[in-house]
């Protein structure tokens, strides 16, 4: 019998959520209580699989039970294979009614609030009983959740310092950063000046260890500058907009991000430019993994956003 056959006729589902579940309480009692069976068919289920496999999935420790080299790695698929089953029921209730479903996707704050915002109120105003989970963080951070499965896709900037592997990669616009001041801020009325000229006034950037941070630290050199002492560093955009109000503070921000909002906007960018600071923004899924009908109608949106700001880089 092959692979495909033996798996299809005697890997159960309902054994592999057994065998998750003793895992992850690190003992057959206290899976079987968790699951509401009896102990005895909590070891049978692991039996079962261990005979079929060929492989011990389990072993007794000091710290109770803990999964075998293969336990670890069924375990792995096997939170992958209830992921997607997760996924095909989310699909099968949209395409039953395209009105229900939830959409779980990954993105930095400036996309969140810039792109994903307005696309997520006028779904939700077409689509009142559709839900969204949005995971915040920077590229790093989302690429662990979009490799757990945890969202269907993420939008972040892609940095050369972060490895994306494994991963299909769709980018959608290039865009630089801009030092960004209030609407009220002297600097707006002024001309002629240069980057190392603001050097001594207030900052609120990120953290300079932080992906973003470094990046800001890179625009600095590029434009020939150390980067400065900042006064306020903070990942909070709202502590970072509400600094920028006062007419006080500057930052540095994607372009993208004044762009979009317009003349509606409190933040304006200054007339510098920073060299070699262009990025390309895109999205980032696993390969080979179908998006839900819901993941494919953002994403449309998504692009018709970032259609007029397609630059070549």
């Amino acid at each position: 019998m092959d692979l495909d056959a033996r798996i299809g006729r005697r890997l159960r589902l309902r054994d592999l959520h057994i065998l998750l579940a003793v895992v992850q309480s690190g003992s057959m009692a206290k899976a079987a209580l968790q699951l509401a069976i009896s102990q005895p068919a909590v070891s049978k289920a692991i039996a079962d699989m261990e005979g079929l496999l060929g492989v011990r999935l389990l072993e007794r420790s000091a710290r109770g039970v803990e999964p075998t080299r293969y336990g670890a790695a069924l375990v792995r698929r096997g939170h992958a294979v209830f992921n997607e089953l997760s996924q095909t029921i989310r699909e099968i209730d949209f395409l039953a009614d395209p009105a229900v479903g939830e959409l779980r996707i990954g993105t930095t704050d400036p996309i969140a609030a810039s792109i994903g915002a307005p696309i997520i109120d006028a779904l939700s105003r077409e689509h009142p009983r559709v839900g969204f989970h949005v995971v915040t963080g920077d590229l790093s951070t989302l690429l662990v959740e979009v490799s757990a499965r945890n969202v269907e896709f993420a939008i972040s900037r892609l940095f050369d310092e972060v490895a994306v592997t494994d991963m299909e990669t769709e980018v959608l616009f290039h865009d630089p950063y801009v030092v960004v001041a209030g609407s009220n801020s002297a600097w707006l009325r002024r001309r002629g000046f240069r980057l190392a000229d603001l050097l001594g006034e207030p900052w609120v950037i990120p953290p300079y260890d932080t992906v973003q941070g470094r990046q800001n630290v890179a625009a600095f050199r590029a434009s020939g500058v150390e980067p400065p002492r900042p006064t306020v560093t903070t990942l909070s955009l709202n502590l970072r907009n509400t600094l920028l109000a006062t007419g006080r503070f500057l930052t540095i921000l994607p372009s993208f991000t004044l762009n979009l909002a317009g003349k509606s906007s409190v933040l304006r960018a200054l007339p510098l430019e920073l060299p070699k600071t262009r990025r390309a923004i895109g999205v980032v899924r696993l390969k080979n993994r179908s998006l839900s009908p819901l993941g494919e109608l953002f994403l449309q949106r998504v692009r018709a956003m970032a259609k007029p700001l397609r630059i070549s880089g």
